[in-house]
């Protein structure tokens, strides 16, 4: 298992302040150390990078090298305002220009329940807010506001990559019955029982409601929400490399991601404004004495 190339922030036994600058790998990054939570944003897209709750292990994977410019692989990366390739200008960049501009960090605050951060990028005529509550838990909130006075189009994701131990020994419940379109087969599809990804999966549901991602390898199971009014795209690559990331790596990740507009683009009128969530929450077993193995207790 490798470590969370982000950890190093945390090595130190001086006191941190709870917001704090670094440099790293030629990107601006904020580490967060809060009695309930680490974590570290990226400037460079208000990419969520690493959040590892006290006592626990990373939630999320991260890339051990970036390329000196373009898009960090890791973390919940921004595709905004568009998710994939450009319906039209093929030379414009996957996902969106987002995640590779400077976003504006509004406002952060911590209190007893964590951290809460509001960032901002302004470009031509959007207005894209991102909000992120963190504590135990793990909530973010894209929020996009059209202020041109044409109809446009959207579509947008919160890509989110989960650490996991082994991606051989992980299953996704709660997609059961569940309409989809699998990308790799190109065809429609129906989920049946649990979902295994070792293998290479590229698929998009419609679903609402909580994901468990049960990650045997750790003995953890997160349960992911994407909304009501997004798609859940579960992807992994297989035994496709991916450029400047290692085969050990490959195996530590899985993502299960928010989409909205990725089939059938939004379409935004003048002033009207698009909603994207991504929350998380995990359960983890209790062993006590006089309690039945495998019982479960939420946090």
């Amino acid at each position: 298992m490798l470590e969370h190339p982000l950890q190093r922030f945390f090595k130190s036994l001086r006191e941190r302040p709870v917001f704090a600058w670094e440099r790293y790998q030629m990107r601006d990054v904020l580490v967060i150390d809060h009695p309930l939570c680490q974590a570290v944003f990226s400037r460079q897209g208000a990419q969520l990078l690493h959040f590892q709750p006290k006592g626990q292990k990373p939630w999320l994977w991260c890339a051990a090298k970036w390329p000196h410019v373009g898009a960090i692989r890791g973390g919940v990366p921004v595709c905004w305002p568009w998710y994939g390739r450009h319906p039209s200008e093929n030379a414009w960049p996957s996902h969106g220009w987002a995640r590779l501009l400077d976003w504006k960090l509004l406002d952060s605050s911590s209190d007893d329940d964590g951290v809460h951060l509001h960032w901002q990028l302004q470009l031509c005529d959007w207005q894209v807010d991102l909000h992120a509550h963190l504590g135990e838990r793990m909530d973010l909130h894209l929020s996009t506001e059209h202020q041109d006075d044409m109809p446009c189009q959207l579509s947008q994701a919160l890509h989110a990559y989960w650490r996991i131990g082994d991606v051989g020994e992980v299953a996704l419940s709660g997609l059961d019955g569940a309409q989809g379109y699998d990308q790799l087969s190109r065809q429609v599809c129906q989920q049946e029982g649990e979902l295994r990804v070792d293998g290479g999966c590229q698929r998009v549901f419609q679903h609402d409601g909580e994901l468990q991602l049960k990650d045997h390898a750790w003995q953890r199971q997160l349960c992911i929400d994407t909304g009501d009014h997004a798609d859940t795209v579960v992807w992994h690559p297989g035994s496709r490399p991916l450029l400047g990331v290692s085969w050990n790596e490959v195996l530590e990740f899985v993502c299960v991601e928010a989409a909205s507009g990725g089939t059938d683009s939004l379409c935004l009128a003048p002033g009207e404004r698009a909603h994207l969530s991504l929350q998380a929450r995990v359960i983890v077993p209790t062993l006590c004495v006089g309690m039945p193995q495998g019982t479960l207790r939420v946090q």
